[in-house]
């Protein structure tokens, strides 16, 4: 018997396909003008994560939308708690002045990973509005930061960790509690 702890399924590829599928249809219905989204994907999983959502939304709408990445790292304030890992380049590839900018990670903690990638998106611009999607919102948040799109709710210990895979980086696919 070894030590490593159960990893605990809480959504499996059918059921992620479906959430996927059903965060995409919102996005759909919340957002007027497809035109002007741009999808921002935070590092690590949230980068893959807005490339899934991308083909889901051009497969249910034939439109191209624009993403790009924001690195929240240098604006967070508790750099020194989390540790600095490598430093993935923001790529922001429009003006955002006019965007409806739906950032986009695999699960909401504290907050402070929202919060230090918006201060990181108003270094580019002041855009339309930003909206957040999360897979998993695990609650105990630090701060006021509500998820316009939410995949799933997880109530989770501290000591806990939920992680997203995905087929095009891990070669599975799910949400898991470790």
């Amino acid at each position: 018997m070894s030590n490593k702890t159960q990893r605990i399924v809480i959504l499996n590829e059918v059921e992620l396909r479906k959430t996927l599928s059903r965060l995409t249809s919102e996005i759909i219905e919340k957002v007027k003008n497809l035109d002007n989204l741009l999808l921002v994907g935070i590092p690590t999983r949230g980068i893959d994560l807005a490339e899934v959502l991308e083909k889901e939304l051009f497969f249910k709408t034939g439109l191209k939308i624009k993403k790009g990445i924001i690195d929240p790292t240098f604006y967070r304030d508790d750099q020194n708690r989390v540790g600095t890992r490598l430093i993935k380049a923001t790529d922001i590839p429009t003006p955002i002045e006019k965007e409806e900018i739906l950032l986009i990670d695999d699960v909401i903690y504290t907050g402070r990973t929202i919060r230090a990638a918006m201060d990181a998106l108003y270094s580019w611009g002041r855009p339309q509005r930003v909206m957040l999607l999360v897979m998993v919102d695990r609650g105990h948040r630090e701060l006021p930061i509500h998820p316009d799109f939410c995949g799933k709710k997880v109530p989770t210990r501290k000591n806990e960790s939920i992680s997203l895979r995905l087929n095009n980086v891990d070669n599975e696919e799910g949400v898991f509690l470790e």
